[in-house]
């Protein structure tokens, strides 16, 4: 009824193209996916490596970077792929020597959620309502904050907690806050503990043990 010979006949069988390569394994394209991405993140495959090496993360992570602390720690964010409690990590800047201790107070409070505004932004912003204050009377005050005089922080290897700061066993040292051998750490000890250097005496004998007896000769008591 006027039909063609081809009417019947698929699309491809009539352009006689060649059948279609079938599609790459899903898993082993997100991987690789996933590998181009990262070293392109982190400035090539030196980076990635660093990344796996410290990390360890799998898939890697990406996110925005938030900021930098003073020992070189940067910190990252990422609300959107990662489930909350991962959503915010830190990457250390001694990849060979990290300490969870070496997170600073302010920076520790932002990665555990107490705030959701980063250190550096909160600066900004208390320099900023200060200085909407009218000072009502004059004063000497030098400081402009109510917290008054602070000691200069100073930290021993990034270590925010000192305590972690003391040798790992008599006259080794501790490799990972790099504390040398014979050296004293700054761990507290409690007064009259024997780790306390102020309870620490040169032996004093006390008595004699061969007093009265004759037999032994005075240079050799006891």
């Amino acid at each position: 009824h006027g039909t063609t010979p081809y009417a019947h006949a698929s699309p491809r069988q009539s352009s006689n193209l060649p059948p279609p390569l079938p599609p790459p394994p899903t898993m082993v394209y997100a991987v690789i996916m996933n590998v181009r991405a990262a070293a392109k993140a982190r400035g090539g495959w030196k980076g990635l490596l660093q990344h796996m090496y410290t990390n360890g993360d799998y898939p890697f992570k990406f996110g925005n970077h938030m900021g930098t602390d003073d020992w070189g720690n940067k910190y990252y964010e990422n609300r959107v792929d990662y489930p909350y409690g991962q959503h915010r990590w830190v990457e250390y800047a001694d990849i060979h020597n990290m300490d969870s201790s070496q997170v600073s107070p302010e920076w520790h409070g932002w990665m555990t959620s107490m705030n959701d505004v980063p250190p550096p932004t909160q600066d900004r912003f208390f320099e900023d309502k200060k200085a909407d204050i009218d000072q009502i009377v004059q004063s000497n005050n030098q400081y402009d904050h109510g917290v008054g005089y602070q000691n200069p922080i100073s930290n021993y290897n990034g270590m925010h907690n000192q305590s972690q700061v003391r040798p790992r066993g008599y006259n080794i040292g501790n490799r990972v806050v790099r504390l040398p051998p014979g050296h004293d750490g700054t761990y507290y000890t409690q007064p009259g503990s024997l780790y306390n250097p102020g309870s620490q005496r040169p032996a004093e004998m006390i008595g004699d043990l061969d007093a009265g007896d004759d037999s032994v000769p005075d240079a050799q008591h006891r």
